[in-house]
Parts: C-alpha cells; structure tokens; sequence
C-alpha cells in the first residue's frame, strides 16, 4: 500500500532524483528515470559558475534548471500531502478502500507539505531572480557593445 507521508517526503527529498516516481509508479517509470537530467545539469551549471564566474552565459542558462527541478518537486511534495484520502487510495491504491490507512494525513504530512512550501517557494524565486538578473545583465551588456 502507498503510504501519502512517504510520497511526499520522497517528493521533497528525493524528487529531484525521481525517488517518489519510483515508489508510485516502480522502476519502469520513464519520467522518474529523466528527473535527474535536469538536476544534473543545473548542477553543472553551478560547478561552471563556481570555475568561470558568473559571467558564463551556459552557467546562468543551466543553473534555474536545477531550481525548478526542485520547485516542482516541492509543489508535487505539496500535492501529495494536500490530497483527500479518498482521492489518494483511488488513485495510488486502487484495491485498498477508499478509507484505507495510506490515505491519512498526519503531523509527518503537514510538517513535508510546510516545508515545501518554505524550500520550494525560496528555491523559485532565487532562481527566476537569478534568471532575469542575469539576463537583463546580459542584455545591458550587448547594448553597450552596440552603441560603442
């Protein structure tokens, strides 16, 4: 049976990693096995930021990948835990009843949805700050090559 608390702690944690994919939906998943491509890559994005400085345009191109990775698995995180239990035991646990246990939302629950909302919120708007600073940058900086 799919236990909701675990979902979304999965979903927080390790959902960058697919790691709720593969409790849902088993290791067959295609999206839990391309989940990681993103944080991979937005990881390197930040190595190259870290060796080259900020003024790499593949660092700041590739950094918000791995922001929104871990924005997006935040809101899932949040979904999850916000989900009615019989909505939850239909979906996840077809032959449970639609009361069944896995479908309960306790204390754990709460604690993994606020603590998304906390992570996922700040992770987003860091990374849609960085974007359009870098971008805007980015754009003075051809403007000035221009007009010289």
């Amino acid at each position: 049976m799919k236990n909701k608390t675990v979902a979304a702690w999965l979903a927080f944690l390790g959902g960058p990693l697919g790691l709720h994919r593969f409790y849902l939906h088993g290791a067959r998943d295609l999206l839990g096995w391309l989940l990681p491509i993103p944080t991979v890559l937005g990881l390197y994005g930040v190595a190259r930021a870290r060796q080259l400085g900020l003024d790499d345009t593949l660092s700041w191109v590739l950094i918000p990948l791995a922001g929104f990775t871990i924005a997006g698995c935040a809101l899932t995180a949040i979904v999850f835990g916000l989900m009615a239990p019989e909505k939850w035991n239909a979906r996840f646990n077809p032959s449970a009843p639609a009361d069944a246990a896995g479908g309960h939302t306790n204390w754990f629950t709460i604690g993994a949805v606020v603590l998304s909302l906390l992570i996922g919120t700040t992770v987003l708007m860091s990374s849609i700050a960085f974007s359009f600073q870098r971008y805007f940058e980015y754009q003075i900086a051809q403007a000035r090559q221009l007009s010289q």
